[in-house]
């Protein structure tokens, strides 16, 4: 508050005048946004291009794709066991679509704290404390569900179960948002890359199942 006192030999005047609060309105971060935060995207705008390959192991069998993705351009490169093939995510076509399609996935594993906050037409739950279905101890869990149109797996949910850090510990996969588990694994084996915080392991409890990422660059 402050408070102006004018003085004269004929009259005394008192103003009051209000001082305006101008601290600044913090932001509230919500949990999808922290989740993010925790995992790197401050640096995202640094990023020119990352290149990764996206492998599964299952049993014996051996799958793997490698990419070199812009994210400023949006030109994509993959390279696979069936040959290479570039485009740009800006002018999709017949040819492309496959890929594009396989990307996305791929991408979604690799980059799935920012997708939290990139993608559209999605609803986040609020968050809440839940025992997680892998590691069996108590840890936080947001659900993320994809609207019913667009994209090319409408309708899907994913439960995120993370640490007071924020960082990702596991998820369970819901095809279509049904109640029952499609698919559950782990986010382990951190490696910070540049300011970006990526889990290259995902694996299954109880099977030879391992989804992995190698080859990870980022310019």
């Amino acid at each position: 508050m402050l408070t102006i006192l004018l003085a004269c030999k004929t009259e005394t005047k008192e103003h009051n005048t209000k001082t305006e609060t101008t601290s600044e309105k913090i932001k509230e971060f919500t949990p999808a946004e922290k989740i993010a935060q925790a995992h790197g995207i401050d640096n995202w705008n640094n990023i020119n291009e990352i290149q990764f390959t996206f492998n599964v192991d299952r049993a014996d069998n051996h799958f793997e794709r490698s990419w070199t993705w812009n994210p400023k351009t949006d030109e994509v490169k993959l390279i696979s066991e069936k040959g290479a093939i570039q485009y740009n995510r800006k002018s999709i076509d017949s040819i492309s679509m496959s890929s594009d399609r396989a990307f996305i996935n791929d991408k979604f594993w690799l980059l799935i704290p920012f997708q939290l906050v990139w993608d559209e037409g999605t609803t986040i739950s609020e968050p809440i404390k839940e025992v997680a279905p892998i590691s069996t101890t108590e840890l936080h869990k947001i659900t993320i569900a994809y609207g019913n149109e667009g994209g090319y797996t409408p309708g899907d949910a994913y439960d995120i179960y993370y640490g007071d850090d924020y960082r990702i510990r596991e998820w369970v996969f819901r095809e279509g948002n049904k109640k029952e588990p499609s698919m559950t694994t782990t986010f382990e084996n951190y490696e910070d890359i540049k300011g970006i915080k990526i889990a290259k392991d995902h694996k299954m409890a109880e099977s030879n199942f391992n989804l992995y990422f190698t080859n990870i660059k980022v310019k």
